[in-house]
């Protein structure tokens, strides 16, 4: 998914020796083209090789791979002789693999190349890498070249096989493998040092590709850099901006996939506490919620369980320390994103009830707060206005303030008794609570369902003031933009949800955020409501002359005029409605 750390300088783990990143020392006396001396693994109790045992790319070999990706990125697109050329130069590659994977040049031109490769072809260079494959996916290039060779598996999986000569079945091991097993190997190589690869700066991108194609669901960050991007940026997409695209994997992939996911159970404290290896938890969860839920689920237990079970925090559930933190909140921002309605339900009852202005005032705790907010797909869960149902006219002005019934109301009501019915009497006479920026998204939101009429029904209840303060707020005037905008609202809803306004105009002409709201409504106004509006503020002609905000109005509605040549304003706004009744006809169109 290419998900990286919020911070741009990370530090990875340490390499084992000879697992050192960089170039060769200048004069390291680089071998040409077709005499490099392949590594050899180190015996069992010592030390891998240095980085100079490791094959480099000479300047020939270099120029050779360059002349030779320009010529086929002039050659025809399909024929024969395309094909011979890529055949031939995934020959020369298939030589030095591991020293083109390990320079940042040849890296580069390496990963163009598997764009263009047919499948035995990369089986083989995939082969050649198979040795030094711990050393290739934690080196800064080597890694990307594995992430290119995963990334060609939605093209390549169910391909025919290629009609070749007999000998050329033949690896340098013994028979080539096919691409299953190549990548099943590769899995099984990751999961014999979990916590290595996934906590390694590098590493830890081959083990968030692999887990996506084993998968079979690609996230838009990682699409992007096959097509080319490879920068920083691109590779620390947000989880929460990633578009999977799916692709068919065969069944041995999926149960690969659940066997590799059970490694994250081991070491859970680790996931949840590293930043590295956090990042590799979260694309699993993503990926296992598409493609094995239970198993997903499993996962959310184990995080949830674990951080419940730490030591309380001062201010309640132990999980608000962890909200609080960079590391483990982006962890359980996802965990949230891929919860069901019952997890989301009972979270927010054992550990967000009571503390979500706290939260929302957090810098770090507003983010997972942001996602209980987008994960929840009805307008009842979680405020205690649901049952009993005449509650359910008041859930405006609760997920406004983002207090549960009880606490908004002030009401006394003990535990396991029976919630008390809503009192209209009690809702009118109280002022509109102060409107949170997360309660105005949530709001939002829930106005762009496509039933979003309990929304509206409770808007439709506020009294004249109570929606006045929510128009003239700085976050709730973006509420009533949403009913103005969304289109899930039908005008005759929002005229009804709106209605309490009028007598209300003058005074929301006359402030900062109520103003600009005034002045959409009128933009979406019919001619008649257009009259009722000017009507009511020429009533107060020169109050809004003199007022820092009222004057703009005035000169929008073109008041003056109205109240001296109401036919000629009439004629004037009649022209203006069938020049916007025109403009929207072929936007439509």
């Amino acid at each position: 998914m290419g998900l990286g750390p919020r911070s741009p300088h990370q530090a990875g783990r340490r390499f084992p020796a000879g697992g050192k990143r960089g170039r060769g020392a200048k004069g390291s006396g680089r071998p040409p083209a077709g005499r490099q001396r392949p590594p050899c693994p180190p015996p069992d109790g010592r030390s891998e090789p240095a980085p100079d045992a490791y094959p480099h790319l000479s300047p020939e070999a270099l120029g050779y791979f360059r002349r030779a990706l320009s010529a086929l990125k002039e050659a025809p697109e399909t024929g024969e002789e395309r094909e011979l050329m890529v055949h031939n130069i995934l020959k020369e590659v298939e030589a030095q693999a591991l020293a083109l994977a390990t320079n940042r040049t040849g890296s580069e031109m390496l990963q163009e190349l598997l764009g263009f490769s047919p499948l035995k072809s990369l089986c083989r260079v995939w082969a050649a890498l198979r040795s030094d494959l711990r050393f290739v996916a934690c080196h800064r290039c080597g890694v990307h070249v594995l992430q290119s060779a995963l990334l060609q598996l939605p093209r390549l999986l169910g391909s025919p096989a290629e009609e070749e000569e007999e000998e050329e079945e033949e690896g340098k091991d013994g028979p080539l493998e096919t691409l299953e097993e190549l990548v099943l190997g590769l899995a099984a190589e990751v999961c014999g040092d979990f916590l290595f690869y996934c906590g390694d700066t590098h590493g830890s991108f081959v083990v968030r590709t692999l887990l996506q194609v084993l998968g079979g669901t690609l996230l838009e960050s990682d699409r992007a850099r096959h097509r080319g991007s490879q920068s920083p940026e691109a590779q620390r997409a947000p989880t929460r901006e990633c578009k999977p695209t799916d692709f068919e994997v065969p069944e041995t992939f999926l149960n690969c996939l659940q066997d590799v996911s059970s490694c994250f159970l081991k070491d859970i404290a680790v996931f949840i506490t590293d930043k590295i290896s956090s990042f590799c938890l979260q694309v699993a969860l993503q990926i296992l919620h598409r493609k094995r839920p239970q198993c997903c689920a499993h996962l959310c237990n184990a995080v949830i369980g674990y951080l419940s079970s730490r030591n309380s925090s001062a201010d309640g559930s132990p999980l608000l320390l962890f909200l609080r933190d960079q590391t483990s909140s982006r962890l359980l921002e996802q965990v949230l994103l891929v919860s069901e309605p019952p997890r989301l339900q009972s979270l927010f009852e054992d550990h967000f009830r009571g503390q979500l202005q706290t939260l929302a005032a957090h810098p770090i705790a507003n983010f997972p707060l942001q996602r209980l907010l987008d994960a929840i797909t009805t307008p009842e869960l979680a405020f205690h206005c649901a049952e009993p149902s005449s509650r359910q006219v008041a859930c405006v002005p609760l997920f406004a303030a983002l207090m549960a019934y009880e606490v908004y109301y002030g009401l006394a009501e003990e535990e396991g008794a029976v919630p008390a019915e809503h009192q209209v009497e009690m809702a009118t006479a109280r002022d509109l609570g102060e409107v949170t920026v997360l309660g105005s998204l949530l709001l939002q939101h829930l106005l762009h369902f496509s039933s979003p009429g309990l929304i509206l029904r409770s808007l439709g209840a506020l009294t004249g003031p109570q929606l006045l303060a929510l128009a003239q707020s700085p976050a709730g005037s973006h509420v009533v933009d949403a009913v103005l905008t969304s289109p899930s609202v039908t005008r005759k809803q929002r005229r009804h949800a709106l209605k309490t306004l009028k007598g209300q105009y003058v005074a929301l002409a006359c402030s900062r955020h109520g103003s600009r709201v005034l002045d959409a409504i009128w933009s979406g106004a019919a001619l008649g409501a257009r009259k009722e509006i000017a009507a009511e503020l020429g009533e107060r002609n020169q109050e809004l002359i003199r007022d820092t905000f009222g004057h703009h109005v005035a000169r929008n509605v073109a008041l003056t005029t109205f109240l001296k040549r109401r036919e000629a304003w009439e004629q004037q706004q009649g022209a203006v409605a069938k020049r916007r009744r025109a403009l929207n006809s072929v936007l439509e169109d």
